[in-house]
């Protein structure tokens, strides 16, 4: 089978493309014929090193949607063509998050779905939504997961609450998706008036260019009157958390999902008085994969696929998820 394999250690960004034996599933196993991977920030974190693992070799990427193609002994749970997706953490089955349950992800520690074939335990797959293609359900298990871990079960989001979101990359995006679904407010953050535009179509219902306005954390508090927002999800990291604070309104939650611009200037003394909650959190379980995908398929909801490459141009998608100039989701088609 063809792959990619990145060489962590070295930190350069460089895929290299392989070639394996055929696996084969062993006992409560299924191998898919992965048909599309979709790109993730944490995929350019893996390549750079940022980690600091030793590791020599891995197959990346832990987004990828498929069909399965064989059956190891034993698996019963799906049958040959069913159309599935493997889970970021497959040793996260159910209930909270465990240093044991985190250990094992997808193209962090042991191999991701860059391959045209993958064996996974019949227990970490999930059925996608029928209405999607395999290039919109390749950007579920990582982006989509994150965005609704954060609204529906780190937080639980109300219908009427006012969420404020920032960017337009995949968790932004899926996140304004479901807060929508949910009967939410949105106000997003964006920064030009092309992603606004996007972003618009989607559903935000306020809309504020952070290049433009650098306060952003006061017009979000003159949008809500003085009140400032439910809940946050916050995917920048230090640089935009203390203005995140700020718009947050008393007694409210910023879900911390990510890390574009991670430093040592955070200052938790504004929360105190206000008791604003700040929850860490990381993708989610499988059983929280499968409850998504019942409210996408409930509503319809259509990942954003901003650009699909082709397996041979793997590395320009790698390339084009480091300018970041796109709204939505980049898949590659295998």
């Amino acid at each position: 089978m063809r792959l990619y394999e990145l060489y962590p250690s070295a930190g350069d960004l460089a895929l290299h493309a392989g070639d394996r034996p055929d696996p084969v599933p062993g006992v409560g196993e299924v191998l898919i014929e992965i048909h599309a991977a979709a790109l993730n920030y944490r995929d350019l974190v893996v390549a750079r090193n940022d980690y600091r693992t030793d590791m020599k070799r891995l197959v990346p990427m832990s987004d990828g949607a498929g069909t399965i193609v064989g059956l190891g002994p034993g698996a019963t749970r799906f049958p040959i063509g069913a159309r599935v997706s493997p889970a970021f953490y497959p040793d996260w089955r159910e209930g909270p998050i465990t240093a044991q349950k985190r250990a094992k992800n997808l193209g962090g520690t042991v191999d991701g779905v860059l391959s045209q074939l993958f064996v996974a335990n019949e227990e970490t797959i999930v059925a996608i939504p029928d209405h999607m293609s395999f290039e919109e359900a390749a950007t579920l298990p990582c982006a989509a997961l994150t965005a609704w871990n954060a609204l529906a079960d780190s937080y639980k989001l109300s219908v009427g609450e006012t969420v404020l979101l920032q960017g337009s990359g995949g968790v932004s995006v899926f996140a304004l998706q479901f807060a929508k679904a949910m009967g939410a407010e949105v106000i997003h953050l964006t920064s030009s008036i092309e992603k606004a535009a996007r972003l618009r179509h989607l559903g935000a219902d306020h809309i504020i260019n952070y290049r433009e306005t650098a306060d952003w954390d006061s017009e979000v508090t003159r949008i809500t009157n003085g009140r400032g927002v439910d809940v946050v999800v916050e995917v920048g990291g230090t640089g935009t958390l203390q203005r995140s604070i700020r718009a947050a309104r008393v007694g409210g939650t910023i879900v911390t999902v990510g890390f574009l611009d991670a430093g040592n200037d955070f200052d938790p003394r504004p929360m105190i008085p206000r008791a604003i909650r700040l929850l860490g959190m990381t993708v989610g379980s499988v059983e929280m994969f499968q409850a998504m995908n019942r409210a996408l398929a409930l509503h319809k909801i259509r990942p954003i696929v901003a650009r699909t490459f082709e397996f041979d141009e793997a590395q320009e998608a790698y390339a084009s998820l480091a300018r970041s100039d796109h709204t939505g989701k980049l898949v590659i088609r295998l």
